[in-house]
């Protein structure tokens, strides 16, 4: 599998699997490893039945049982509506088409709306992991505006028998602050009644793209992760990061915004993307708390771009990818073939954490 995966990343093959992280080192990171469940978990103050469905999680799929992981998100149908989402792949109309790729496509669980998972749960969720995702931001409204609104209850997602409920929270934006004691609320609710619980940490504000997008900082994503970790997410989905400064840009000026020490950029952190995604890890205390990436929007290679930021991530102490539209915006059989490609790297022993 090596090979492909070299081949993959082409000319930059080097440049991803031979870096050395001199930041923050491999020896601080709590890495994923097959018993991170009782490793990490067991210590904690997750119920017996939270440590059942996180257990659960790790061991279904191709990578059951090397604490890694692999999950289907397809809530696109609301997040980004449902017609720009399935036109170029109609069968993910239907709810069972999306259960039925992330079962095929050897994935850790499948994370969807209350809708899409309640409509075939009877037939699945006592035989596959459902990540039930309780808010979105919806589309309809005229003029379109960006807010995540819970659309049910964390005692529906029980009552279905999911083993884990998904949210987001726009970290920054005008309302984070009402999202943030909502989730908070939520998880403490779905860990009481014996479900796992993992947080979209996104970055939402217009004030953060300037001369680049730092929705995507590894600083800014880096204190959304921290945030996210406290609310006691049990996993955390973020971007991949692309640069960094997000603190740095939006304290210039007569602005002032945030806390920041310089060390954050020139000894915590490089310009190199694995070492930007290892700030992440490190926001997630160190890697105690997984950190998923996303896998990102379909396009023309999208093989290839999914092995390499599965390449960061891992190399970097993430857990794993949570990739979606990149597998169903593709023909059934091709979409199958990328969730194993991403999983591939996971399962191939020379890619090493850095």
């Amino acid at each position: 599998m090596i090979d492909r995966i070299t081949e993959a990343l082409g000319d930059k093959a080097s440049y991803y699997l031979d870096h050395t992280c001199t930041t923050i080192p491999h020896a601080a990171l709590h890495v994923p490893s097959p018993d991170v469940v009782d490793r990490i978990f067991t210590a904690s103050d997750r119920n017996s039945r939270v440590l059942h469905n996180l257990h659960w999680m790790h061991a279904t799929g191709r990578l059951a049982n090397t604490g890694y992981v692999s999950i289907l998100p397809v809530d696109q149908g609301i997040e980004h509506s449902a017609g720009a989402s399935f036109a170029k792949n109609p069968m993910y109309f239907d709810p069972e088409n999306i259960v039925r790729l992330a079962i095929d496509g050897g994935c850790n669980a499948v994370a969807s709306t209350y809708g899409v998972l309640g409509a075939v749960a009877r037939k699945y969720a006592h035989k596959f992991p459902f990540v039930v995702k309780i808010n979105h931001n919806e589309l309809l409204t005229y003029p379109n505006k960006f807010d995540q609104i819970m659309f049910g209850t964390v005692k529906q997602a029980a009552d279905m028998g999911a083993a884990a409920v998904g949210a987001t929270i726009y970290f920054g934006s005008p309302e984070s602050g009402r999202q943030i004691v909502e989730i908070a609320q939520a998880f403490a609710l779905a860990h009481e009644l014996g479900m796992a619980t993992i947080l979209w940490c996104y970055i939402r504000n217009s004030a953060f793209k300037s001369d680049k997008d730092y929705h995507v900082a590894a600083d800014l994503t880096g204190q959304a992760n921290h945030l996210g970790v406290t609310i006691e997410a049990d996993i955390i989905k973020q971007k991949l990061p692309e640069n960094n400064g997000g603190f740095l840009a939006l304290n210039t000026g007569d602005s002032s915004y945030g806390k920041l020490d310089k060390r954050m950029y020139d000894e915590l952190s490089s310009d190199h993307p694995i070492d930007l995604c290892r700030y992440q890890v490190a926001n997630c205390y160190m890697g105690r708390i997984g950190l998923i990436n996303s896998g990102g929007p379909s396009g023309s290679n999208d093989i290839a771009e999914a092995i390499t930021t599965a390449v960061i991530n891992k190399r970097a102490g993430g857990m794993g990818l949570i990739s979606g539209r990149k597998a169903f915006q593709k023909p059934y059989a091709d979409g199958v073939a990328i969730l194993h490609a991403i999983q591939d790297v996971y399962l191939t022993s020379e890619v090493t954490v850095a």
